[in-house]
This record gives structure tokens, C-alpha cells and sequence, in this order.
């Protein structure tokens, strides 16, 4: 069923009408371009959305993950750290569950980075990941401190940085990226409401991937 719910929602948006379902926002400065295009004898300029820059950061099996992983893929990211008293592990037991949904789907992807690099080593992190019955669609990444603080901030426009010896400042949401690299849709990880519209949203995505590929035929 999971791997064809892509294709039947593909079908209800080529077949049934293209306007049973509203496009997600883009999230973050964007700016206008000095390209266009022409829609019903009208000119309408581009727009430039943020996007984020590319990063190297290991994951808990210690293999390097860049873009590269998620070349034309969605994903899912969020931030935590493994020795969280109670916040961390009610987000990531619900990410759990979703993973769960798509682990047969090869668009989609989840990533969550710890903000406490220092410790969360990729053994800690390997170690963290199996208590969490973590599949293979879900990676725990980390790297320097000064790069995973820059990239919630400035990537994916999140708060990120250390309060003391053992609490750090970070968001709870977690954040929809599409193929682009493109900033989707911002969920709190704790809430069933949120959760229920990012399973929804996800699916809105594949459907928007499904008609690139369709268009690119033809």
C-alpha cells in the first residue's frame, strides 16, 4: 500500500483536477529574479526561494552524508541530543513512527542532528538509534559544533546552541525539505495535529515529484 499510495495520489491530481490540493508555502527570505515566464499572456517574474546550502556531517554508522544522499529526495529533519531528559525522546519516538510509514518509499528520508556534538559521537549516536528501533530510511547525524549551529540557523532557520554544560537551546520542530532544497513546512514534533498534517504534506510533495518526472517525459 505505501508504495502505491505515491501513484494513486500522482493519478488523483492528473486525473480528477489539479486543484484538489493547495501548494505548500516556501519558508524563509526569498527574492525576485531577473528571469520570468508568461502564464495566460501575463509576465511573471521568478522567485528566488531560500535554500540550503550543502553540509558535511557523519552519520552514526561514521559514513560522511552530504546532498548527495538526498539527491531528488525529500526529507525530514529535526535537532536533538541524545542525553535529553524528556523533550527529545517524545519527538523522536514520534518520528519513529513516521519513518516507520515510509521505509519502503525511496523519496523520503529522515535526518535528525544532535546539538551536542561533543558527546553524541556516531557510536553514541549508533547506540541512541537502536533503542529508538531507528530503520534505514533515518539517520542521526553529527559534526563540529560551529557547523551544525550555522546550519540550523542559517539552513534550516532554527535555534540551536548551548546554555551550559547540559542543556542546550534548540527547536523542537521538525522541518519539511523538498527535492530542491527548499524549506516546506515547520512541525512541532510533540504535537498529534502537527504530525497528522506533515504526513499529509509529505504526500503533497511526492505528488509534486511524481508530476516533474511526468512532465520531463513529455
Amino acid at each position: 500500500m505505501i508504495l502505491a499510495l505515491p501513484g494513486f495520489l500522482y493519478y488523483l491530481l492528473t486525473e480528477k483536477g489539479k486543484n484538489r490540493y493547495k501548494p505548500l508555502p516556501f519558508f524563509g527570505p526569498k527574492e525576485v529574479a531577473n528571469t520570468g515566464h508568461r502564464f495566460h499572456g501575463k509576465y511573471i517574474p521568478d522567485t528566488i526561494y531560500h535554500k540550503l546550502d550543502d553540509f558535511q556531517l557523519t552519520d552514526q554508522n561514521g559514513k560522511q552524508v552530504s546532498f548527495k544522499n538526498f539527491d531528488k529526495k525529500i526529507f525530514i529533519a529535526s535537532f536533538f541530543y541524545t542525553h535529553c531528559p524528556t523533550v527529545c525522546s517524545t519527538v523522536n519516538k514520534n518520528i519513529s513512527a513516521l519513518a516507520d510509514v515510509y521505509r519502503k518509499n525511496k523519496m523520503v528520508n529522515f535526518i535528525s542532528i544532535t546539538v551536542d556534538p561533543q558527546r553524541d559521537t556516531p557510536p553514541a549516536l549508533k547506540k541512541y538509534a537502536q533503542t529508538m528501533e531507528a530503520n534505514n530510511k533515518w539517520l542521526f547525524l553529527t559534526g563540529d559544533t560551529t557547523s551544525i549551529y550555522s546550519l540550523a540557523r542559517k539552513g534550516f532557520l532554527v535555534d540551536a546552541l548551548k546554555a551550559d554544560d547540559d542543556n542546550f537551546i534548540y527547536s523542537d520542530k521538525l522541518v519539511l525539505i523538498d527535492a530542491e532544497k527548499r524549506i516546506r513546512g515547520y512541525y512541532s514534533g510533540t504535537s498529534t495535529t502537527d504530525l497528522t498534517r506533515l504526513n499529509d504534506e509529505i504526500k503533497v510533495l511526492i505528488a509534486e515529484e511524481l508530476r516533474k518526472v511526468d512532465k520531463a517525459l513529455y
